[in-house]
């Protein structure tokens, strides 16, 4: 069976991706390579045609660079996509990440006749117009690519999700809003890979954690504020700022003397990071199913999240607190004595059984895309 995956995601297949959605597009395609499918990449950031360690298929779009600067992106570089996809005549073609591109992959499905996937990724990308003009449209304005994705992507993804034939989701939350909607899909868990560089770390540490990135969109305002309240408290961040708003917080805090700015550091030095940290702070107001709170409960930390329980999980399995938008309730816990061993344990175990990329999660993934090719 072969599997197509596009974007810029081949940074993702060597350690570097542009964020957590590639990182799980890369993960799912290393599993099916395990598996013994034949899995590509087309991608139009690469120049050369290679193949990973694992045996993944990377292939670039010729001619992607040439057109006329400013109307290529949807003239010539749509036709582009097209044609590369639908030459690979794969038996499926998995979306993921809000790009309106996809509806390409989806026409080149159609047109060879195979199956189209559609991955969920952030809760927005399922929620209503209003709830993305104030979260994402509002505080996120970048260029004009940008909003034109943007403005596209509110006509492609209501229409991709009702015609795939299987929309996989990262929780049972994003399952019932979808449901809500009349459309079904399946909960497929991020997936997460242990390595042996960390160690995992449930002594008593002083510092709380925070990662990722550093804008409004984020959440970076309350953080900063939730650090002026507890000066008694320390903190590291690693991230950089993204927005006007961020520069100038970060700015700020560079004279807090409890508080470590790290900036961007490679993702090992950043588990490590997490490894000796108190607890994983999130202020972001949305989001999907975060790939770093994995990371947090793998090696034994936990989530103090001041809006997001992706699935209600957090509760469910006490990997944490949810405070509901109550900051006094992150206080409040700060206060408190820390991690207990039981809970490194129960927080790995919960990493293990649900999202560990193991042989039992291999054959998982295999089975359900076998599945939908009958």
């Amino acid at each position: 069976m072969k599997i197509c995956f596009w974007g810029e995601i081949a940074g993702a297949l060597d350690g570097n991706p542009l964020g957590g959605g590639e990182k799980q597009i890369a993960l799912l395609a290393k599993a099916l390579v395990k598996a013994g499918h034949e899995v590509i990449y087309v991608d139009y950031t690469v120049q050369n045609d290679y193949s990973t360690k694992e045996g993944i298929k990377v292939y670039g779009i010729r001619g992607y660079e040439k057109g006329i600067k400013g109307l290529r992106n949807l003239t010539s570089r749509l036709r582009l996509i097209y044609k590369s996809l639908k030459d690979k005549k794969a038996d499926i073609y998995y979306c993921r990440i809000r790009d309106f591109r996809h509806i390409l992959a989806y026409w080149a499905a159609r047109a060879v006749k195979a199956k189209f996937v559609f991955g969920t990724a952030a809760d927005l990308d399922l929620l209503g117009f209003k709830e993305r003009l104030k979260y994402l449209y509002l505080t996120d304005v970048r260029n004009l690519w940008w909003f034109t994705n943007g403005f596209l992507s509110e006509i492609v993804y209501p229409f991709l999700l009702r015609k795939s034939d299987l929309v996989l989701v990262q929780h049972e939350g994003q399952k019932e809003i979808l449901s809500g909607k009349n459309i079904k899909s399946q909960v497929f868990p991020n997936l997460i890979e242990f390595t042996d560089e960390v160690v995992i770390n449930c002594s008593d540490t002083t510092d709380y954690v925070y990662v990722g990135a550093l804008d409004k969109r984020k959440g970076f305002d309350i953080l900063f504020n939730l650090i002026k309240r507890t000066p008694d408290q320390s903190y590291k961040i690693i991230g950089e700022p993204r927005d006007k708003t961020a520069f100038y917080l970060y700015d700020k805090l560079k004279s807090f003397s409890n508080v470590k700015l790290l900036g961007k550091l490679p993702h090992s030095d950043t588990y490590k990071q997490i490894a000796s940290s108190k607890a994983l702070i999130s202020t972001s107001p949305r989001e999907g199913f975060p790939n770093i709170f994995l990371e947090a409960w793998s090696v034994g930390i936990p989530v103090l999240s001041l809006y997001v329980d992706p699935g209600n999980v957090i509760k469910k399995m006490n990997l944490g607190i949810v405070a509901n938008g109550n900051m006094e309730i992150i206080i409040k816990f700060m206060e408190g004595p820390g991690v207990t061993r039981e809970f490194c344990e129960r927080a790995k175990e919960y990493v293990e059984k649900n999202h560990l990329l193991n042989e039992r999660k291999v054959k998982e993934i295999s089975n359900l895309f076998v599945n939908l090719i009958g």
